[in-house]
């Protein structure tokens, strides 16, 4: 029997109805997803990049040699690479977002309990609290970007970067007179910035409590199929890139532990020497934008390579010979070397075809870069303290580009980890 015309239009309203706000849930959703990676992002880098600015303050307010300093440069990649193997099995129990809201309240509370911990082993334990949370962001997000957004991993993962350094760039430059304009006190001038990740815990707080957002970002059935990938230690391209971006992060966290305080000891002022940090930082928004795009369109990533090495292997050349008078240009010139971090995570989407490979290369090249990079801040540190100038660490910090530009050539290789394995 025909259906009643009535009954017809009644129930193709509805269906569009429905189709309507469900355009309209995915539109909103999608642009929650945005804001939040955003902020995450932003939330990533100023619980280093501050201690950076202030490193001399806080040596001097907790009594720390030069040896206990270096340690301390070293606790980020050390906190990354235990706590970031951790981030695939906790997405595939809890959920990639529940996961990534977790981090940021870490973030938040490790920042604001650090400076009134009270001695140097109570700064390092809140210390590890935030970097925690940092290591599982680290890893999270590019398997977030997979997913929501697969065919703009490019833009996306550069809008993630840019914000990152922006982040970054903003921790370094601002720390230290916004510390002056709070009073002067270097634990007020660090623990301010855990108001920042409060703020970004916010919308992550929807989109786990959203079921749309939370099957998205993992549920237990989505988490589980994220886990089963490809065994990416047999991949040689895996260990290539877990090796570049380890190389890279090594580079990059003795520039955001130790550059500053090279300045000031080649007489530049505090003040002047967190923003030439700033300035190193900054460099990333602009080209953490570009530099991901750019990598997509080409098949072979390793020309990117080359002419990031050969930045930076000239700004610690600079830096050798003549730290003060050509500081701004040799800030600059590492700032566009430090671009190997969002090259390196581009990379990482494009080196697997699956949400799986994606997730398991993410943790595996993270986490081994991570535990490859712990040495390089606290040599540095060393160096410093017994040879009693800068000489000896900045030839550590050249040489070491030379092997980041190797594996990075080998990483960028037009192949992905599935059909190694």
């Amino acid at each position: 029997m025909p259906s009643h015309p009535a009954v017809s239009d009644r129930t193709s309203v509805g269906s569009s109805v429905e189709s309507t706000d469900a355009t309209r849930c995915t539109v909103w959703l999608t642009r929650l997803v945005m804001v939040g990676i955003v902020l995450a992002a932003l939330n990533l880098r100023p619980a280093i990049t501050s201690l950076g600015a202030l490193l001399e303050e806080a040596r001097t307010g907790l009594h720390m040699s030069g040896s206990v300093a270096g340690v301390l440069t070293s606790v980020p990649p050390l906190c990354f690479a235990v706590f970031g193997i951790a981030a695939p099995r906790l997405a595939r129990r809890f959920g990639s977002g529940a996961v990534v809201c977790a981090g940021l309240a870490a973030i938040a509370a490790g920042l604001l309990i650090r400076p009134f911990a009270g001695g140097t082993a109570g700064f390092l334990a809140a210390s590890a609290l935030a970097l925690m949370g940092i290591a599982v962001s680290n890893v999270l997000m590019p398997v977030i970007v997979k997913r929501y957004f697969p065919d703009r991993v490019g833009s996306m993962t550069g809008l993630y970067s840019m914000a990152l350094a922006l982040g970054t760039a903003v921790a370094a430059a601002a720390t230290v007179p916004m510390t002056e304009a709070l009073g002067g006190s270097w634990r007020t001038g660090l623990a301010v910035w855990a108001l920042l990740a409060a703020l970004a815990v916010l919308p992550w707080i929807f989109l786990v409590r959203d079921r749309s957002a939370a099957v998205r970002t993992g549920t237990p059935g989505a988490a589980a199929r994220e886990g089963r990938g490809p065994r990416v230690t047999r991949s040689p391209t895996a260990w290539a890139l877990a090796c570049f971006f380890g190389l890279q992060a090594t580079g990059a966290y003795i520039t955001m532990g130790w550059m500053p305080q090279i300045f000031r000891d080649a007489g530049v002022p505090a003040g002047t020497a967190g923003v030439l940090l700033a300035v190193t930082m900054v460099m990333g928004v602009p080209l953490a934008f570009v530099i991901p795009r750019l990598a997509t369109r080409l098949k072979n990533q390793g020309p990117i390579v080359v002419a990031l090495g050969l930045c930076g292997l000239t700004g610690y050349a600079g830096l050798f010979f003549a730290p003060a008078a050509g500081a701004w240009a040799w800030a600059v010139l590492l700032g566009i070397s430090n671009c190997a971090f969002p090259l390196a995570l581009t990379m990482i989407g494009m080196r697997s075809r699956t949400g799986a490979g994606v997730v398991r290369l993410s943790a595996f090249a993270q986490s081994t870069g991570y535990l490859i990079s712990i040495p390089g801040p606290l040599l540095v540190g060393v160096l410093y303290q017994h040879s009693g100038g800068w000489g000896l660490p900045i030839a550590l910090m050249a040489g070491l580009i030379v092997p980041q530009i190797v594996v990075g050539i080998l990483a960028g290789r037009d192949r992905t980890i599935e059909d190694e394995c």
